[in-house]
C-alpha cells in the first residue's frame, strides 16, 4: 500500500533499515520514541488519518528521522501491529500455562484464566486500540499485513488454547471431539464475551458484570464440554 498522505521526503535515504537489529543502531532511543508515538497516534486516529508528520510530533523527532527507521507509514503500523500482537499472544500464553498446567478445580481454574485474559485489554490498552482500528479500516489495509497479524496474534492465542484442549481431552477432563472448536468456543464464551461489546476495552464495564459475563461463558463450555454433562 503506498502511504498517498505522506511522500517521502526528497532526502530520504532511498534504502531504509528494514530489519529491528539494523534500524536501532545509532538511534534505539529514538526508534523506541517513534514506536510509542505511533501506537498512540495510530489507535487515537485509526490509520487512514493518521500522518507521518503527526507520529513526528508526537514522537519529538523530524519526518526525516522516521523515514531513516521506517519506509513508510504502513511499514511502521505493521511494526507496532506485530510488536503488540506478539506481546499479548506471549501473555496469554503464559496466563494459560499459570492457570491450566495444574487443574484443582476445573471451573474456578477456567474461571480465573477467563477474567486474567480480560485483564490483557486494560494492560495492553494501546495494542487493544490498534486491534479496533484494524477491524474498522480492514478495507484499506493489504492483506499481506492483515494476515501477518492474524498469525502473530488470534492465530497463535488459538493454538495455545488448542494445545490446552487437547491436553485437558487426553486428562480426562473434558470431552473435546475436536480441540480446535473447543479453543474457539472457549475464547467466544469468555474472552470476547467481554472483548466485543465493550470495543476491546474502550467503554467500561463494572467488574461484577465482568465476572459474571466470564462465568456464565464457563457454564456454558462445561455444558458442552464437561465430563459430567
Amino acid at each position: 500500500m503506498t502511504d498517498q498522505t505522506d511522500p517521502r521526503p526528497a532526502d530520504a535515504p532511498e534504502t531504509p533499515a528494514a530489519g529491528p537489529g539494523t534500524a536501532q543502531r545509532g538511534m534505539p532511543e529514538k526508534r523506541v520514541a517513534i514506536t510509542r508515538a505511533a501506537r498512540t497516534v495510530f489507535g487515537r486516529e485509526g490509520f487512514t488519518r493518521t500522518s507521518v508528520d503527526a507520529i513526528a510530533a508526537e514522537a519529538g523527532v523530524s519526518k526525516r528521522t522516521i523515514y531513516n527507521h521506517f519506509a513508510d507509514k504502513e511499514q511502521l503500523f505493521q511494526s507496532v501491529v506485530l510488536e503488540g500482537a506478539t506481546a499479548v499472544a506471549a501473555t496469554q500464553a503464559r496466563i494459560a500455562d499459570r492457570h491450566l498446567r495444574k487443574i484443582v478445580d476445573l471451573r474456578t481454574d477456567l474461571l480465573d484464566f477467563g477474567l486474567e485474559r480480560v485483564d490483557s485489554l486494560t494492560t495492553f490498552a494501546e495494542h487493544w486500540a490498534l486491534v479496533r482500528t484494524i477491524e474498522a479500516e480492514a478495507l484499506h489495509i493489504r492483506p499481506a499485513l492483515l494476515e501477518a497479524w492474524q498469525e502473530a496474534g488470534p492465530r497463535e492465542t488459538h493454538r495455545t488454547l488448542t494445545h490446552w484442549m487437547t491436553d485437558f481431552a487426553e486428562r480426562g477432563l473434558l470431552v473435546v471431539p475436536d480441540p480446535a472448536e473447543a479453543a474457539r468456543m472457549l475464547n467466544l464464551l469468555t474472552f470476547l464475551a467481554v472483548a466485543q461489546p465493550t470495543f476491546y476495552g474502550a467503554l467500561p464495564m463494572p467488574a461484577e458484570r465482568i465476572a459474571e459475563l466470564v462465568a456464565n461463558g464457563v457454564t456454558a463450555f462445561l455444558a458442552v464440554y464437561g465430563t459430567e454433562r
